[in-house]
């Protein structure tokens, strides 16, 4: 009797030594495998154009990695190509940020580069607090003047140890003007890519540029041509190049999408943020799988409605948003809105946004029937 209860013990015990030898590493690989791949969000813009804004919006979420255009490099570097020549290089560039490889810069940067090196880093939230910064918390809201004062001296290593805590990685990119660039990406199985295509009206952006043209005159070489950037209808070129991709991207985004792009690319118009912005950050986060928390919510409402002008070109403080962005119809000259009109026609009308007619209908038109074509 005690025997066989002895081989009764013994039989139990193989047997669940069994069980935890075959099973036991299969369950760990399946709670391995349920960690959910990161999600990437690429913010595709042009400049002048309320992306860095933008970029903030999703920069501030404490689940979110952020670089604003870290394709600067690409273009200081290879100065000497066009925008469509130096596509494949910024692609691969985004692509490897997007999978943490921050190795990618060694083409771009000194071997003995620091943090502080990247381009605009202190925008970046995640560049300001651990593990790339001790001073804050993750869940603070941090501005750039604070975090560029208090955080620029730590090691570039960090930029890549900070990525691979986040679950989202957003990056800002004015870059591109063919979505068709992206499609490698977009069927890449090491993606999850989410492309937020941003637009502003073409008036706005014209004058913005004018009041900037020193600090784009590099970029806008390489966009347009030195050539092209020349003479009276210099800056016309450059809004025609601009207006174009935002019309091909567009197509490709939501008129002839093919099956990858599905529930992958959102169009945004600027206007339509800093009209109602709680409600198009709300947006952007849902697209983005993202929480919109009650201090972000506080965040988003007390930038957008302060009494600021926007005054520093690249400033991204409070200020009084909608005023801001409707700068304009006051200070553009309408003979130089007729000639954006004229240049950026197919864009306006595909966006909805509505051609002004003379200089009393500018002066004297509401906001909502500017843009009554595109009220959503």
């Amino acid at each position: 009797m005690v025997k066989s209860r002895r081989v009764q013990v013994l039989l139990i015990l193989v047997v669940l030594s069994f069980l935890l030898i075959h099973f036991l590493p299969c369950s760990n690989n399946a709670h391995m495998e349920e960690k959910p791949s990161p999600v990437h969000i690429l913010i595709l813009s042009s400049w002048r154009s309320g992306s860095s804004f933008t970029g903030q919006i999703f920069s501030q979420h404490p689940s979110v990695f952020y670089l604003m255009e870290p394709a600067w490099h690409v273009w200081v570097k290879m100065y000497q190509n066009s925008a469509k020549v130096l596509h494949m290089a910024v692609r691969d560039l985004v692509r490897s940020v997007f999978l943490c490889d921050m190795s990618v810069f060694d083409a771009y940067m000194s071997s003995q580069r620091k943090k502080s090196d990247l381009f605009q880093w202190e925008t970046s939230r995640a560049l300001c607090s651990p593990p790339a910064c001790d001073s804050f918390s993750r869940s603070d809201i941090i501005t750039a003047g604070n975090c560029k004062t208090i955080c620029g001296k730590y090691p570039f290593s960090k930029v890549e140890e900070a990525c691979k805590t986040y679950s989202h990685i957003a990056i800002k990119e004015v870059r591109f003007f063919d979505l068709k660039v992206l499609y490698p990406l977009l069927t890449d199985p090491s993606l999850n890519l989410k492309i937020i295509h941003l637009v502003r009206d073409p008036r706005a952006v014209f004058r913005s540029r004018e009041n900037t043209m020193a600090d784009l005159k590099h970029d806008t070489n390489i966009v347009v041509g030195s050539q092209k950037t020349k003479g009276e209808m210099g800056p016309y070129n450059t809004m025609q190049v601009i207006c174009k991709s935002h019309v091909e991207m567009y197509k490709a985004g939501s008129q002839a999408t093919p099956s990858f792009l599905k529930d992958r690319y959102l169009l945004v118009r600027y206007e339509d943020i800093v009209r109602d912005p709680l409600a198009r950050a709300a947006q952007m986060y849902r697209f983005a799988e993202l929480h919109f928390t009650p201090e972000l919510q506080k965040w988003v409402h007390n930038i957008t409605h302060g009494k600021g002008h926007g005054a520093q070109a690249f400033d991204i403080g409070s200020r009084d948003a909608l005023r801001v962005s409707q700068a304009w119809r006051k200070t553009l000259p309408f003979q130089k809105i007729e000639k954006v009109q004229n240049v950026c026609k197919d864009a306006m009308d595909l966006l909805g946004y509505r051609l002004v007619q003379s200089e009393e209908e500018q002066k004297n038109m509401s906001l909502d029937l500017l843009f009554a074509q595109n009220s959503s």
